[in-house]
C-alpha cells in the first residue's frame, strides 16, 4: 500500500529500455522513472510498483510477457534462488556492453568530468569457473521449495553445505554444481557434505549458534594450488581428525590444509587462530614470473587471470621510465607494487590491514624486490606531508581503494603531492568518479579502461589515468 493507503499502481505492457547503477533495469512510465530487477533491456514486463519516491519508483516484475532478443536461458540449475550471477541470462557480449556504458555514466553523470574515448572493455577470457576462491556454509536450514513447504510429507533433509539466499541469513541454498571455480572445487565440496550425513556430524544452526560444521573455503591459484580451510564453531578432536584424514586420502593434492574453530557470531576467520593440518601454511600464485604467498587470510583478486590484465593496464597507464618513486595507496598484499617495482626508482605501499603488510614484505623478499617499503595504518593518518618529506615526493600515485573510495583527506594529500600521473584502479565505478571530480581542476582524465573481473554480475572493474594540468 502507498501513502494514505493508497494501492501502489501496477504498469501492464512496460518495456524495460536500459540498465543502470547496481545492474538495476530501467523503465519509464508515463515520464517517471521505475527501477526493478531480473531483468533486460528488450524484455516486455508487467510490473507492481512498491516504493514510490520524489524522483523515481521502485518495483517488481509480475510478469515477463514477451523476452528480448538479448535474452538467453542461464547455464546454472541454481540461477533462480542463488542470486550470485544474476546476469546469466544476458549474452556476454550485452553484459560487456553495459559495464563499460555504466562506467561512462558515472565518470561523465556523477563525476561531471570530461572523458575521453573510453578503450573498450577488457572481458574475461574465462566467463565460468573464474574465481580462485569461494566459501561455503554449512545449515541445517536448507532452502526449501515452494513443493516442499506445500508438501504434507515431513522434509528431513535439511542439512546443506552451499551459500546464502540473499537477503536471508538463516536459508542455505543447496549447491550440486557451481560455475564459479574450477575442479576440484565442486567434488571438495560435495564429498565433504556426503561425508559429513554419513558421519552424522552436525551441521550449523544459524539461529541458536549451535553445531559442529560452520564454513568450508577452498583457495585455488592459476599454478595449480589448492587450499582447503575447514571452518568449526565447536572442537570435537576425533571427528576433527577422521574429517581432516578423509579429505587428505579423497584429494591428495591438496597444497595446503587448514581448520578454524571460530564461535564468533560472524563468519569471519581474520581475528582466529588458523591451524595448518597438512603441507604449507600458504599457496603460491604467479605472475610475469612473481610468486605471491596466499594465506588463509591473506587478500588477492579472486579472478588471477583477470587481476594479470589490471596490473598490465594499470602499469601500462603509469608510464614507468625507471626513475619514478611510486606511492602505492591501497596495497593490499603488495601485488601492484610488487608488479610494477622492476620499473620505478622506488614503490611505497600502505595498507590498512598489518597481516596484509607483513604479507606485502614477505612477497618483497621472496621476489628479490629491494626497492620497495610498505607501511600499515589508516591511509589518512599515514599519508601525511611530513610521511612525504621523510620518504620521497610521489612522481607517480597509483591508488586502488575499497568501494567507498578515498576519504577527503586522503584526496588533499594526493593535491598536495601533485605527483605527475594518479592512476586510480576501482571496483566502484561511482566512488571512483566522486573522487575524480575533488581531483578535476588539477588533473585531467587522459585514459580510462574498464575490466570484467567478474562475469554474469554487474560488477566491473575501472582504470583511469590522471595526468596533472600544466
Amino acid at each position: 500500500m502507498g501513502r494514505g493507503n493508497k494501492p501502489l499502481p501496477l504498469y501492464e505492457g512496460v518495456e524495460i529500455i536500459d540498465i543502470g547503477a547496481e545492474g538495476k533495469a530501467v523503465a519509464r512510465v508515463e515520464g517517471v522513472v521505475v527501477f526493478t530487477t531480473g531483468v533486460i533491456p528488450g524484455d516486455i514486463v508487467d510490473l507492481q510498483v512498491t516504493k514510490k519516491r520524489e524522483k523515481y519508483q521502485e518495483a517488481r516484475v509480475i510478469k515477463i510477457k514477451s523476452g528480448s532478443p538479448d535474452r538467453i536461458t542461464p547455464f546454472c540449475e541454481h540461477f533462480d534462488i542463488c542470486g550470485g550471477c544474476k546476469w546469466q541470462y544476458l549474452t556476454y557480449e550485452k553484459q560487456l556492453f553495459y559495464k563499460q556504458k555504466q562506467v561512462s555514466d558515472q565518470l561523465r553523470r556523477i563525476g561531471k568530468v570530461i572523458v575521453p574515448e573510453i578503450i573498450p572493455i577488457k572481458g574475461s577470457a574465462n566467463s565460468t569457473f573464474y574465481r580462485n576462491k569461494l566459501e561455503f556454509t554449512f545449515s541445517n536450514r536448507r532452502w526449501l521449495t515452494l513443493e516442499e513447504i506445500q508438501s504434507p510429507d515431513p522434509v528431513n533433509d535439511k542439512d546443506v553445505l552451499g551459500f546464502h539466499v540473499q537477503g536471508m541469513f538463516d536459508k542455505v541454498l543447496d549447491v550440486r554444481k557451481c560455475w564459479l571455480q574450477p575442479d576440484p572445487s565442486n567434488a571438495i565440496r560435495n564429498a565433504v557434505k556426503a561425508y559429513a550425513l554419513e558421519n552424522n556430524l552436525s551441521f550449523y544452526d544459524l539461529r541458536n549458534k549451535e553445531g559442529f560444521l560452520r564454513n568450508l573455503i577452498i583457495r585455488t591459484t592459476s599454478t595449480g594450488e589448492l587450499m582447503v580451510i575447514v571452518n568449526l564453531f565447536s572442537e570435537d578432536v576425533v571427528k576433527r581428525v577422521l574429517l581432516l584424514d578423509f579429505l587428505i586420502l579423497k584429494f591428495p593434492e591438496i597444497t595446503s590444509l587448514q581448520y578454524v574453530i571460530n564461535q564468533k557470531g560472524n563468519d569471519t576467520i581474520t581475528d582466529q587462530e588458523i591451524h595448518v593440518y597438512k603441507g604449507r601454511e600458504f599457496i603460491v600464485e604467479e605472475m610475469e614470473g612473481l610468486k605471491f604467498n596466499i594465506g588463509p587470510k591473506s587478500f588477492y583478486q579472486t579472478n588471477s587471470l583477470q587481476a594479470y590484465e589490471l596490473y598490465k593496464i594499470a602499469r601500462d597507464f603509469a608510464c614507468l621510465q625507471g626513475d619514478e618513486v611510486v606511492y602505492d595507496l591501497y596495497t593490499g598484499t603488495g601485488t601492484i607494487a610488487c608488479f610494477v617495482a622492476s620499473r620505478a626508482k622506488r614503490v611505497i605501499g600502505i595498507e590498512y590491514v598489518p597481516e596484509a603488510i607483513e604479507d606485502a614484505k614477505i612477497n618483497a623478499l621472496n621476489n628479490n624486490i629491494a626497492n620497495a617499503e610498505f607501511f600499515a595504518g589508516d591511509m589518512k593518518e599515514i599519508l601525511t606531508k611530513d610521511f612525504i618529506a621523510l620518504h620521497g615526493h610521489p612522481d607517480v600515485i597509483i591508488t586502488d581503494p575499497p568501494r567507498a573510495g578515498m576519504h577527503e583527506e586522503v584526496i588533499d594529500i594526493l593535491l598536495f603531492a601533485a605527483p605527475e600521473r594518479i592512476v586510480y584502479v576501482s571496483c566502484n565505478p561511482a566512488t571512483q568518479a566522486r573522487d575524480i571530480s575533488l581531483l578535476n581542476h588539477a588533473y585531467q582524465v587522459t585514459r580510462v579502461q574498464p575490466v570484467d573481473m567478474f562475469p554474469h554480475t554487474h560488477h566491473v572493474e575501472n582504470v583511469v589515468l590522471l595526468e596533472k594540468l600544466k
